[in-house]
């Protein structure tokens, strides 16, 4: 099996040519993200990568997280792995100086998001979600609240959950019941939750759970839910932790993949009832666990690109080790890397994973900027964006991730099929991204429902009209293969508009054209937006060539991109002919039929 290779120049070279850090590190706070900054973290990510998560990857799918007398035991080598990591201060990259954390851009932090995911996806779950839980608190929780537990999750010291779905209420959360009764100064959780990611383990000395549960008399549907943080152990006045909290691990799920990542389900209450407190108002939990959700679906599209990256480098090892029959030009036997069709495959996978990386980093550009711009139009503008781009950023990116995964099982042949090769745990792995944090149907609707018809197409035109400057000038390139390569994206621009002028004309007609078309909209932006990054990759890589760069990683950008260009982009226009059929053929068969 190949050993992970942290690709730090491909990196670094998506952030400066396509997501703009310079123009990040202007914004007052992060002068420090410098070149050489970002170098270095890069590079020490890497190794942690490469010498300490990828190395217990395999060996923690096969053992898994075990449930031992009421205690989560992660496997072998995962609570040093992360005590190293949260040592080296990786959970608190992006987080405020404040409670401790760095201050730095979240593009660098989604770089290095990348890595982990790449190198160990069981292992990266557990800092993405505490991650996740300190946004919800910084944006939500009371000063009281934040100034008790912030800190200690910066650090690592403490990780976070999030707890939503319980056995009768997957993604309708309408239907939650969990129950939080009113208590002086705290509530009485009482519940029980299911699928909840690393809900327990010994990695940490603390972990904090946000629980969603209803008051009392809370109202019906989801105006009636509120966000309670719930400790596993209290915490004393000196901050010191006190006793155990009810609220425990009951059993594990067993899994197609993530093994080594334990997925709880939780009761809260069983005993003499949980403890926790309000994060922001009452009934409005909703709209802080979303805060969560969202920061979340941005870091579920790192997974996608992560684990394709690594399934590619994993099949790219082996093409070039495995030797099997005859190639056109070659005398004797050959490594399959040599024949066509692994090449076909090979290209593929590399292709896509560079188009979802950039989607990716251009997601966390718009996060940056709309959150730390001192300008309040531009803040505004990106905001829209990053509205825009995070469900194609968690959908396409996972769907991406399956696709790479499965082509690497292909070019492993009958052994990608074994154990053995390690290529099918990336595909296993990966089968969970397109479900979690929202389903890739549920990111489709809210593209087309919310970000679409609901805002009027103002963003999606934002971005068509920002796009299409970019093919004006790009398609006069000097350089035949770079005008080639934008033309065929303006084609591919062009049919996105059509499928985009079709909903906005008949969506808001009959909502089940909307929602049948939903899925194949979303994929239609999201290999069009791929065809745009790529382009403008080989545009940058193109000026370093003519500017007398001998170097082979510029001359194979812009060779991905061409080909991407010539054999992915024809999907636009696949997605979009889909999209125009209308939702007759989807709808029409009765039930009974099925």
């Amino acid at each position: 099996m190949s050993n992970y290779v942290a690709p730090t120049k491909e990196l670094q070279f998506v952030m400066k040519e396509l997501a703009d850090i310079e123009s990040i590190a202007k914004f007052p706070g992060f002068e420090e993200a410098t070149p050489d900054m970002i170098e270095a973290i890069l590079e020490e990510a890497g190794k942690l990568a490469t010498h300490v998560l990828d190395p217990i990857n395999l060996s923690g799918d096969q053992q898994g997280a075990k449930l031992v007398d009421g205690k989560v035991q992660a496997a072998d080598g995962f609570k040093e792995a992360y005590q190293q990591f949260a040592e080296s201060g990786w959970t608190s990259v992006n987080m405020p100086e404040q409670y401790g954390g760095q201050g730095l851009p979240f593009l660098i932090q989604s770089a290095a998001t990348e890595l982990w995911n790449a190198s160990n996806a069981s292992f990266a779950l557990c800092p993405l979600l505490t991650a996740g839980a300190v946004e919800s608190l910084i944006a939500h929780g009371s000063d009281e609240l934040n100034a008790i537990y912030l800190e200690h999750m910066v650090s690592g010291n403490w990780t976070g959950t999030m707890n939503l779905t319980e056995p009768q209420a997957g993604s309708d959360l309408a239907a939650v019941r969990t129950q939080a009764t009113p208590e002086g100064d705290h509530y009485k959780i009482k519940g029980q939750k299911i699928y909840i990611t690393w809900g327990d383990h010994e990695m940490s000395e603390n972990i904090v759970h946000l629980v969603l549960a209803r008051l009392p008399d809370a109202p019906e549907g989801v105006k009636g839910i509120s966000l309670f943080l719930v400790p596993k152990f209290m915490v004393n006045a000196d901050g010191s932790l006190g006793e155990r909290n009810d609220a425990y691990a009951i059993s594990l799920e067993h899994k197609m993949g993530i093994h080594a990542s334990p997925t709880c389900v939780m009761s809260f209450g069983d005993n003499d009832g949980a403890i926790g407190y309000l994060i922001g108002e009452e009934n409005n939990g909703l709209a802080c666990m979303f805060t969560m959700m969202n920061h979340a679906r941005l870091e579920v599209g790192m997974q996608g690109v992560g684990i394709s990256d690594r399934a590619y480098q994993h099949a790219v090892s082996y093409a070039k080790e495995r030797t099997q029959g005859h190639a056109h030009g070659h005398e004797g036997r050959v490594a399959i890397i040599n024949h066509p069709d692994v090449r076909r495959m090979l290209m593929q996978m590399r292709s896509l994973t560079e188009a979802a990386r950039a989607i990716s980093f251009m997601s966390s550009h718009a996060h940056d900027v709309s959150h730390n711009s001192p300008d309040a139009e531009e803040r505004a503008y990106y905001s829209r964006r990053l509205g825009l781009l995070t469900p194609v950023s968690k959908a396409w990116c996972t769907e991406v991730g399956m696709e790479v995964t499965s082509l690497g099982v292909q070019v492993h042949g009958g052994m990608g099929y074994m154990q053995e090769t390690g290529a099918e745990q990336y595909m296993r792995d990966a089968r969970i991204f397109p479900i979690y944090e929202g389903t890739n149907g549920i990111q489709a609707n809210d593209l087309v429902g919310r970000k679409l018809l609901r805002d009027k197409g103002v963003a999606v035109n934002e971005l068509i009209a920002e796009l299409t400057e970019f093919t004006e000038q790009a398609s006069g390139h000097e350089n035949s293969e770079i005008a080639t390569i934008a033309t065929m994206f303006t084609d591919s621009l062009h049919a996105f508009e059509d499928a985009t002028l079709y909903l906005l004309e008949t969506g808001s007609k009959d909502p089940n054209i909307a929602a049948a078309a939903a899925f194949n909209y979303m994929m239609c932006m999201g290999v069009m937006t791929g065809g745009w990054l790529m382009t403008k990759s080989a545009v940058a890589a193109q000026a370093e060539i003519d500017g007398g760069n001998t170097d082979a990683f510029y001359t194979s950008k812009v060779t991905t991109a061409r080909f991407y260009a010539e054999q992915m982009l024809p999907r636009v226009l696949a997605h979009k002919t889909a999209v125009l059929n209308g939702e007759e053929s989807t709808m029409t068969m009765a039930v009974d039929a099925f």
